[in-house]
């Protein structure tokens, strides 16, 4: 009995003497040293400058705290696998991260098929999904505790859109052209959920296909239905396509789009033949002449690291793992999934350094901001059209 009386106090002791190792071991992606954190997106595909941007701003925001001691004692390990945009290879990527890799937490996954595809099993397997790549609302609804969503969805956009062109721009024959896709039936949700609510109809509409490059007889559809605004679900292909089909016929009609063109390629097309389009986003592309310390360091540090300025993707990323830094810093050193969802939750008006809506999350807030902001192509550069973020 004694014998088992001192086995027993000696296992407590141990236990007790060791109790963050032992912590570590049971949580997975996490020791006493490290948290690993994975990301799947496009680093080869179609939309490779939003893919490599954006994960390389992660990793330096990363590399940053890692560099200043790391979070409670622990640095984090980034792994980045590439998608190409496709399904079957997120599939792929996300099976590595999870069981393999044995990731904590995956933030930044791209494209919105591919984390529908891929949540189900990763959300089962307790690996939060923490501010993907696309700004669909399947990103943070339904409820889930681990899925956050980080600012405005192309739902709250087109929505706060409609609002604004029928309000205060007297818009009163409203048509949309968008892509046959999750995506373009996300944006057109928002569109019709607003006019649903405002009591007006569609003057008309058309789809495509994210293939498609001749938009010539849609357009001349649209403009004999007298439309007087086009609101676009489409990205920065389809979108200069459309735009240059519009120019192209001479008609003088008002377009909005949304974060998904929001890109250098759109504002910058030769000739400025997308100069007056209107774009909601959720955070502002900042200029390389902004005047904000932290934002000339952004810059600095991030041209150095990669060799290339960076893009909007890159911000969002940035804003995106800094964010992700302060739920670990929150949750403590006692890390478990429990603490670091507690972590997230305790973020209140959390302002990013590039000026973006505040962004909030709680027990029951998964999406950090339903705000965007309105912007307007002008002199090739986007730049914003209305001082303060709107909604609806």
């Amino acid at each position: 009995m004694r014998r088992h009386i001192l086995a027993a106090a000696g296992a407590l002791a141990l236990s007790a003497a060791l109790p963050l190792t032992a912590q570590a071991q049971a949580v997975r992606g996490v020791t006493d040293t490290e948290i690993v954190i994975g990301t799947y997106t496009d680093l080869s595909g179609v939309t490779v400058s939003w893919g490599v941007n954006n994960s390389n701003a992660i990793r330096m925001a990363f590399d940053e705290i890692n560099a200043a001691g790391g979070i409670h004692g622990r640095k984090i390990r980034y792994i980045v696998e590439d998608n190409q945009y496709q399904v079957p290879r997120s599939i792929q990527a996300a099976n590595k991260l999870i069981n393999r890799d044995n990731v904590f937490a995956m933030i930044a996954n791209g494209g919105t098929p591919m984390n529908n595809a891929v949540m189900p099993d990763q959300l089962a397997k307790g690996v939060p999904n923490i501010f993907p790549l696309t700004s669909a609302r399947s990103m943070y609804e339904p409820f889930h505790k681990l899925k956050f969503g980080l600012v405005s969805s192309y739902y709250d956009q087109m929505r706060a859109a409609v609002k604004l062109l029928v309000e205060t721009r007297g818009k009163k024959a409203l048509c949309a052209m968008y892509q046959d896709t999750d995506f373009g039936r996300d944006i057109m949700d928002g569109v019709r959920a607003q006019m649903e609510a405002m009591n007006i109809k569609l003057a008309g509409e058309t789809a495509h296909k994210p293939t498609d490059a001749d938009f010539s007889a849609s357009v001349a559809r649209l403009r004999d239905a007298k439309c007087d605004v086009l609101l676009l679900g489409t990205i920065v292909r389809d979108t200069n396509q459309i735009v240059a089909a519009v120019r192209k016929i001479g008609w003088d009609v008002e377009i909005m789009t949304q974060v998904a063109a929001y890109d250098s390629a759109v504002a910058e097309v030769p000739g400025g033949v997308t100069e007056g389009i209107l774009c909601m986003t959720s955070i502002e592309f900042v200029s390389s002449t902004d005047p904000r310390p932290a934002v000339q360091a952004f810059l600095k540090n991030y041209k150095e690291k990669f060799g290339r300025d960076p893009n909007f993707a890159a911000q969002i990323g940035y804003t995106a793992a800094q964010l992700m830094i302060e739920g670990f810093k929150n949750a403590g050193r006692n890390l478990t999934l429990d603490s670091f969802i507690a972590g997230m939750e305790a973020i209140k008006d959390y302002k990013d350094i590039f000026g973006s809506p505040p962004m909030t999350f709680g027990p029951t807030i998964r999406q950090g901001s339903n705000m965007s902001l309105v912007t307007v192509v002008k002199g090739g550069k986007w730049v914003l059209a209305l001082p303060n973020p709107v909604g609806y």
